[in-house]
């Protein structure tokens, strides 16, 4: 089984990918494709460089081609069955995905407020320090822009939707009761 992760930024995604991976999935995060191509060009990490490398990859490539380096890397993966794969940004990512017998795609939804509040806490490189910068980099990384980032309509996309509006053990619990379904 293959689990896909949308959603915005400090959802929670990374919560629940963390739960993931103690019931044993293998891990893999389409940001580490990324980070992967950017050490390859000698570029830095910072949010701003990802976004743009990403959206140039997409165009160059196709919308799928984070997906599809991901997607090799689960064949190189023997034994294995059960992985999850997190953020997931662009609908021709989840179309690549779904050509993996057993993909799922889970939606994080969070209100922004809550959001903003981990996304402080948390205090990663290049994140927002104010409420307004936190919208402004949101409605950049959610446009219609084919190759760009479409938050919303992965979210759209997503086979069940699961509110970290709580805890993340209230997420993980959620989840829990879908997934044994």
């Amino acid at each position: 089984m293959i689990i896909g992760l949308t959603g915005k930024n400090a959802a929670g995604k990374g919560e629940l990918a963390n739960h993931l991976k103690s019931k044993g999935f293998v891990y893999f995060s389409l940001s580490d494709a990324l980070r992967e191509e950017a050490t390859k060009r000698g570029l830095g990490h910072s949010r701003d460089t990802m976004i743009s490398l990403g959206n140039e990859l997409r165009k160059k490539f196709g919308n799928g081609i984070l997906a599809e380096r991901i997607n090799e890397k689960i064949k190189k993966v023997r034994g294995k069955k059960d992985f999850v794969i997190d953020s997931i940004r662009n609908p021709g990512e989840i179309e690549e995905l779904r050509k993996n017998k057993g993909f799922l795609l889970i939606g994080i939804v969070t209100d922004e407020k809550i959001r903003f509040q981990r996304l402080l806490k948390r205090g990663r490189l290049g994140d927002a320090a104010t409420f307004e910068e936190f919208r402004q980099h949101e409605d950049r990384e959610n446009n219609d822009e084919a190759s760009g980032q479409q938050l919303d309509r992965c979210l759209e996309l997503a086979d069940k939707h699961i509110s970290s509006n709580g805890t993340i053990e209230e997420a993980n619990k959620e989840f829990d009761e879908w997934f044994e379904k």
